[in-house]
């Protein structure tokens, strides 16, 4: 059988990041440039878990990533039964998860050649998590693979004592004509659209799918940039306060609310609803206890997901100070809205540099309120002040 060319297999997906795939396929065909636990940093939508389950499909592939064999198709689709992801849909990965997860991590390789455990948005770890993840990545067994994807490699987002056991990979945000070629070569998008999309994403691959084939999400993103103009006293400040939060949480009420129903009505079933006989009053009484965890899990997910949305909300805003910024100044650095240009150009001649400075970092300091657990609609309401008044 001959062996498949596999430079653009399992590497597909991964837009922009030739360097991270050169030095991913070297280690994954040469043993010797092998380590037992890598660190995947760069900004949202860098591909970060994307390079961690590719690196992990080449590890299992007889040819290192051919993208076509079984190995490579059940780590792809999250199915191999010796590659385990970790995606927090909670606001964190809790210390049992993790010491759950490395118990199985230690054990033997059931049909791949690794043991590998991939651990998405790994600055989500509690500090008891991150204790026993490092007992693992201090004294690993021979054939397992700690894979960690995290924003940066700073302590904020992981433990030093784990960032100096891992190798370093980091990748970079893909360019926008890179972006604009998937989407048209691959997904089929049309150019001029794929094109947009990739101009105003941010450099997040996936966002720019969202907008090129999700009409909601792209009247969402027009509501919040057209917020900066619009505040022309406290009125509009609450009425956008509750316009961003209730976009935010009906965007996660999509999202989360028709897994919700199947979970419940899955913990019911198996808790002997509608049964009878024996033992059923009995099961019964013994699922308050699931159902009240199912129930906080939900609750996390819940929170995390308006979270989630109330962020990118917070991102689109951010980009649009940034340009009037750029603008103001005369930077010669392309803007993130180009499509927005006579808006920012109103504000950068209204606004002084300063004005535009004090606004950009309300927005920053929101999002960092949320990240610290302030109530979403005190942290809205307070930098909305600030973009009304400019400082």
């Amino acid at each position: 059988m001959p062996v498949p060319d596999v430079r653009g297999a399992v590497w597909a997906d991964l837009v922009g990041q030739d360097r991270a795939v050169d030095e991913l396929a070297a280690a994954a065909s040469d043993p010797t440039a092998m380590t037992h636990a890598w660190l995947f940093t760069g900004p949202p939508g860098s591909g970060r878990s994307v390079a961690a389950r590719a690196f992990a499909a080449a590890l299992q592939c007889r040819f290192d990533g051919c993208g076509q064999c079984q190995d490579c198709h059940t780590v792809l689709a999250g199915t191999h039964p010796d590659v385990r992801e970790v995606v927090p849909e909670g606001l964190s990965i809790s210390v049992a998860e993790m010491r759950a997860l490395v118990q199985i991590a230690a054990r033997r390789p059931s049909t791949g050649g690794w043991q590998i455990v991939v651990i998405s948005d790994a600055d989500r770890l509690t500090e008891g998590a991150s204790n026993a993840l490092l007992k693992a990545v201090e004294e690993p067994s021979e054939r397992t693979v700690f894979l960690l994807c995290a924003p940066s490699d700073h302590p904020d987002d992981v433990p030093v004592t784990i960032r100096s056991r891992c190798r370093l990979v980091p990748l970079r945000t893909p360019p926008a004509d890179a972006i604009a070629s998937v989407l048209a070569d691959r997904d089929g998008i049309a150019e001029e659209t794929a094109s947009w999309a990739a101009s105003v994403c941010g450099g997040h691959i996936g966002r720019a799918r969202r907008l090129a084939r999700d009409e909601e999400a792209r009247s969402r993103r027009e509501s919040v940039l057209r917020l900066p103009l619009s505040l022309r006293g406290f009125g509009e400040v609450f009425a956008a306060a509750d316009d961003l939060i209730g976009a935010a949480e009906a965007e996660a009420a999509d999202v989360t609310g028709s897994r919700d129903l199947a979970e419940r009505e899955a913990l019911a079933t198996a808790m002997g609803a509608g049964g009878t006989g024996k033992g059923v009053a009995s099961a019964q009484r013994g699922a308050k206890a699931a159902e009240r965890e199912l129930e906080r899990r939900q609750r996390s997910r819940s929170t995390r997901s308006q979270r989630d949305a109330l962020d990118r909300a917070l991102v689109d805003l951010a980009g649009f100070y940034r340009d009037v910024l750029v603008v103001r100044v005369g930077a010669s650095v392309p803007v993130t809205n180009p499509d927005r240009s006579l808006d920012v150009s109103r504000a950068a001649a209204d606004w002084t540099p300063e004005s535009a400075l004090r606004r950009l970092e309300a927005v920053l300091a929101c999002r960092e309120a949320l990240e610290l657990n302030v109530k979403p609609r005190i942290a809205v309401e307070a930098m909305l002040t600030v973009l009304y008044r400019g400082g």
